[in-house]
C-alpha cells in the first residue's frame, strides 16, 4: 500500500515486506532458470559438505528482490525505485522467514519529482541481518 506523498519525511518507516517462508522449491527453480550451477542452491549434500547446515540457499539476488517488492509495494511502482545498493551479509535459507524494512533518511524536491532516500534491510526472523543497503525512490509529488 502506498503512502501519500505528503507524509514522507525523515524517519518514516517503509511498511515492512514479509516472506513467510522462502521456498526451496522456488529456491531451486531460480537456479534452473538463471543457469546457476552452485550446488548449494539445489543439493542439501552441497550445503551440508560446504558446513552450511542442511537447508537450500536462496540467492543473494532473490533476497535482494524482496527489497524491490517493499520499495514497490510503498511507492506505487516499480518505475518509482530509482536505485539499489546492497551489501550481503548473512545466507537465507529455504524455511527462513524474512522481513524486507526501511526508513527514510533524506527527501529532497527534485524538478518533477521527490527523492526520497532510505536504509533498506532484508532481517532473517531468526536474528540475523541478510542484507544492508541504500535506495532513492522517486515519489510523486
Amino acid at each position: 500500500m502506498s503512502a501519500e506523498p505528503t507524509t514522507v519525511s525523515v524517519g518514516t518507516q517503509i511498511p515492512a515486506f514479509v516472506v513467510e517462508q522462502v521456498s526451496g522449491d522456488h529456491i531451486r527453480m531460480l537456479a534452473l532458470l538463471l543457469h546457476d550451477p552452485n550446488p548449494i542452491h539445489f543439493d542439501v549434500a552441497a550445503v551440508t559438505a560446504a558446513g552450511l547446515g542442511d537447508r537450500e540457499v536462496n540467492q543473494g539476488g532473490a533476497t535482494m528482490a524482496y527489497l524491490y517488492d517493499m520499495l514497490i509495494a510503498w511507492a506505487g511502482s516499480r518505475r518509482c525505485v530509482r536505485s539499489l545498493q546492497c551489501r550481503f551479509l548473512a545466507n537465507v535459507f529455504a524455511g527462513d522467514t524474512v522481513v524486507a524494512g526501511g526508513v527514510v533518511t533524506a527527501v529532497r524536491d527534485e524538478p518533477g519529482a521527490r527523492e526520497v532516500d532510505c536504509d533498506v534491510w532484508v532481517d532473517i526472523e531468526r536474528g540475523a541481518r541478510a542484507v544492508s543497503g541504500s535506495a532513492t525512490v522517486a515519489w510523486p509529488t
